[in-house]
């Protein structure tokens, strides 16, 4: 095991330069995602039986917190900050879906990351390492889908309006 050869300092350096590595690494690849990758929520993805977005609200108090969380969806060249949303017209909204997918796969990813710290720390810095894992990615991906979900609700409300009524997002 590394762990017993490596001086500590430089075991946490690896650790600092690895998570670094790996975020960047699945942010990357996450951006690199064509559209048509991001057009379904896939098994991941999917809203369970649990979650609407009024569970995010009522139990998570997710719109309380959510926008004092760094967004860096733009950070790449070309890519969508998910800050605000572009247009209000349905394509517009789909975009947004589609970047809320990809934002948290990019998540997701990062935190499977996690398990390769074991490779190289000792068990306490491995469990410690595994739960930066989770604590840091989970409020981004709680975010995103909080996003998805009530962006699909809205589309699916639009989608079932006569035509030539009200427009639910004025309302």
């Amino acid at each position: 095991m590394l762990a017993q050869q490596v001086p500590l300092p430089v075991i946490v350096v690896i650790d600092v330069v690895a998570w670094g590595a790996f975020h960047a690494t699945t942010g990357y690849l996450a951006h690199r995602l064509g559209p048509q990758r991001l057009a379904r929520d896939g098994w991941v993805l999917r809203a369970r039986d649990f979650e609407d977005a009024g569970w995010y609200r009522r139990r998570l108090r997710i719109h309380l917190w959510k926008d004092r969380l760094p967004e860096a969806g733009d950070l790449f060249a070309g890519g969508v900050s998910k800050r605000e949303l572009g247009t209000l017209d349905d394509a517009g909204l789909e975009a947004f879906v589609r970047e809320t997918r990809r934002a948290e796969l990019g998540h997701w990813w990062a935190m499977a990351c996690s398990p390769f710290f074991i490779l190289w720390n000792p068990p306490l810095a491995s469990v410690l390492l595994v739960a930066y894992g989770v604590l840091v990615n989970l409020p981004f991906i709680l975010i995103q889908r909080y996003n998805r979900l009530r962006i699909d609700a809205l589309l699916i409300r639009r989608r079932r309006r006569p035509a030539g009524g009200p427009d639910p997002t004025t309302s």
